[in-house]
């Protein structure tokens, strides 16, 4: 019998997590196979590995404890991949050098799988003078996209894209061009982007007063903070970045304070870290701990919690010891203070199956209660390691225990840190676990409410047909289990779609409050919220004590990315139909198995190129067919005098040619051609950073297909097709899957993750 709650948990285990010869063979015969993988390998840490073997392997046995998904698809398998699913990575040095020095070691880590967090506030401001060459410095935004070009080419481990965060301070010359850069919806796509958000700026705000811009100790630029603030929101509010970082108080209640200063964060956000710092994840199963779920008497079991978390720190501190890293920095780095970000997943299940609605005053109180409790547990259980097996290099008993943070923690527990020493310097921290949520059988993510009770998923079969099935919550599921497929839902079942912003703020706070690191978390507000009350929403979250916030609100580049049909005039829990997450505005990809047919007229356009390295221009026409009243590109040609040229261009003149006209998804053909690195180096166009000719070939037909409706935004149209109906511009649909190509990604934790296949960049 399959241990798999829902056919999409297998389905992500035997995508993302089971181990396989390079020709697809299964070595993972069985999802049991895959916890004594994990559990092996991490156990060779120990003195008795045969008997924390099976101490480890009871712990993940039935999705009780979820490592990472870099650790379930890595450990055993002997692959050069790292353990660690994040990385923050040096301080960028203010020159040319030390940059490309900076984006080698990025290559490197990325190369083995790890997502990386910069801060680029170190580097001069656009215009600055460069001394020495009599230049002007082309400013920070001008090498995140050498960043962006570099990660598009750079394929992580288990096939997925790389995953970026950039951060600068409110106080850099060029946070206000940083605020708004996403505003273009082609550029820095790779990056998530957060403002380095400090304690006096936010007072500034308050008060309405200035604010200088600085850098180096000279003022470049005053300000009013209001205006600045009121910039990053209508930014946040229209496009859905950059996210705000509370850095200040970040660095207060860090454990480790006196030995590190944080500038970043890793992509998702969960956990600021300092130069070469890396995050290593794992979550508790909060829905798998209720006792009688739904019952009277129903409780989360504080002792199987309690001993679960002391098994999940030791395992966890095991990955310190047996991860391979990028860079020997990183190693050190992970060594000297033995970091972990032990999480939860399933909180909002486990709430429902205790009756309590989430975001309700007493769901707030019971997370802070078994946030505390999980806190304490895993406090004393680094402490028994550091018995066993010594405290972190870098502890310092007085130092550590005058930290903001630790200065929360219980008295007994701060007597035995005293006497004993710690073995991991800061040990929780809520991370994103929508791919590892479904995996285990499609419970609630993270401390995120429920983003709907069911949906309907697409699955592509070998044939290329699709098939539907429904995906239900892991709560819900056993409510229906429980009372009849057709029993109704209490109206304690909220979901994403119905929840209060400041319901989702209340619920952050409650948990940040016992989590040494910090919480990766979607504020979902709704399309029609009001400028000041999306505004509001940050400002509770900075008087409520977050490390930091983010929002999602359906805008015109993100696009809608899920709608939920649902009528109008019923409540939740009114219906007996649960309600369903669908495709919006949209038909399926048809892959056209015969070329289009060239009528004998087509409109389109010219573009001149001039390469800098080229003595003669390249000339780009691209003509689109009409079908539907949508433009669609249907043929290229490109040109030049310059006969060196000539192989090259006419091959791709026949070739992305003959892909326009098969129809389906042809926006790949940008993505490609923009990721081609010429080894002889780019070129400077436009106050970007291209990495070569054909590089700027992709960027031109890009600009036609925004220009000409085919994209529109960050993938609207993106998935047009011959056969199917006009794209209703009022309701954008969002953007597309990049690995199965559904619209059906949401916005969880602060990660796009998709609905249809799982793929998530964080999770």
């Amino acid at each position: 019998m399959s241990r798999f709650a829902a056919p999409i948990a297998e389905q992500i285990w035997d995508m993302k997590y089971r181990f396989k010869e390079a020709n697809g063979t299964p070595i993972d015969v069985t999802v049991e196979d895959t916890w004594r993988r994990i559990a092996r390998d991490l156990a060779r840490a120990e003195a008795k590995p045969d008997v924390w073997e099976e101490k480890f392997y009871a712990a993940l046995e039935d999705f009780q404890y979820l490592p990472a998904g870099r650790i379930t698809a890595g450990a055993g398998t002997a692959r050069q991949v790292t353990l660690f699913n994040c990385f923050v990575m040096g301080t960028v040095p203010d020159s040319m050098g030390g940059i490309f020095d900076m984006l080698k070691e990025a290559a490197l880590t990325m190369q083995q799988g790890g997502g990386i967090g910069y801060d680029f506030s170190t580097i001069r401001p656009r215009g600055a003078d460069v001394k020495g060459v009599a230049a002007d410095a082309s400013g920070p935004l001008s090498f995140m996209d050498v960043w962006d070009a570099m990660c598009r080419t750079i394929m992580s481990a288990g096939s997925r894209r790389g995953a970026m965060m950039a951060t600068m301070r409110c106080d850099h010359p060029d946070i206000e061009a940083f605020i708004t850069a996403k505003s273009d919806p082609a550029r820095l796509r790779m990056f998530n982007m957060s403002v380095l958000v400090t304690d006096p700026f936010m007072e500034a705000v308050k008060a309405d007063g200035p604010w200088e811009l600085t850098f180096g100790g000279k003022v470049y630029h005053t300000v009013q903070a209001r205006d600045l603030w009121n910039k990053i929101m209508q930014a946040t509010y229209d496009y859905a970045e950059p996210g705000v970082i509370f850095i200040d108080r970040i660095n207060k209640a860090n454990n480790l304070n006196y030995v590190e200063q944080i500038a970043a964060t890793n992509p998702c956000g969960e956990q600021p870290l300092p130069p070469y710092g890396a995050c290593l994840l794992g979550s508790i199963n909060m829905a798998r701990l209720v006792k009688n779920p739904f019952e009277a008497d129903a409780a989360l079991d504080p002792e199987a919690m309690k001993a679960l978390v002391a098994t999940a720190v030791r395992m966890m501190d095991n990955v310190v010891d047996v991860s391979k890293f990028p860079l020997e920095a990183q190693a050190q780095e992970a060594q000297n203070k033995r970091r972990i970000g032990l999480g939860v997943t399933g909180l909002a299940d486990a709430l429902l199956m205790l009756g309590l609605r989430y975001g309700s005053d007493e769901a707030a109180r019971q997370t802070d209660r078994w946030l505390h409790q999980i806190a304490r547990a895993a406090y004393l259980a680094s402490v028994d390691l550091a018995k066993e097996k010594g405290a972190f290099p870098l502890f310092d008993a007085e130092a550590y225990l005058a930290s903001g943070n630790m200065m929360n923690m219980d008295e007994d527990v701060r007597d035995a840190i005293r006497e004993h020493g710690i073995r991991n310097a800061l040990l929780t921290s809520i991370a994103p676990t929508g791919t590892i949520s479904l995996y285990a059988g499609n419970v609630s993510s993270g401390i995120e409410p429920v983003f709907a009770y069911a949906y309907t998923r697409k699955v592509l079969q070998k044939d290329g047909s699709r098939t539907e099935e429904e995906v239900v919550d892991y709560a819900v599921q056993m409510y229906r289990e429980k009372f009849g497929a057709d029993a109704e839902l209490p109206e304690y079942f909220v979901n994403a779609q119905t929840l209060a912003p400041a319901d989702h703020v209340k619920m952050q706070a409650a948990a940040q409050k016992w989590i040494d690191s910090s919480i990766s978390k979607t504020i979902n507000c709704p399309e029609d919220i009001s400028f000041t009350e999306f505004k509001d929403v940050y400002m509770q979250a900075w008087d409520q004590g977050c490390k930091g916030c983010t929002t999602y609100r359906p805008n015109d580049v993100t696009g809608s990315v899920l709608s939920v049909s649902e009528s109008a005039d019923t409540a939740p829990g009114e219906g007996s139909e649960a309600p369903q997450v669908t495709e919006a505005n949209g038909a399926e990809v048809v892959y056209m198995s015969e070329p289009l047919d060239r009528p004998q007229s087509l409109e389109g356009h010219t573009y001149k190129l001039k390469w800098p390295d080229s003595e003669h221009a390249i000339y780009l026409t691209i003509n689109d067919i009409l079908i539907n009243n949508h433009r669609r590109p249907f043929e290229v040609f490109i040109n030049s005098k310059n006969m060196e040229h000539y192989a090259w261009t006419l091959a791709l003149t026949r070739m992305i040619s003959a892909v326009f006209r098969r129809g389906g998804d042809v926006s790949f053909v940008v993505e490609e051609l923009k990721a081609v690195f010429d080894p002889r180096g780019g070129a400077w166009m436009q106050g970007k950073y291209i990495p070569s000719m054909l590089a700027a070939i992709g960027g031109v037909i890009e600009t036609h297909m925004i220009k000409t409706g085919f994209i529109e935004g960050e993938g609207l149209g993106l998935k047009a097709d011959p056969t199917a109906q006009v794209v209703n511009l009022n309701q954008p649909r969002g953007k597309a899957c990049p690995s199965c190509g559904q619209y059906d990604l949401q916005m969880v934790e602060g990660c796009m993750t998709c609905r249809s296949c799982g793929h998530s960049k964080c999770g």
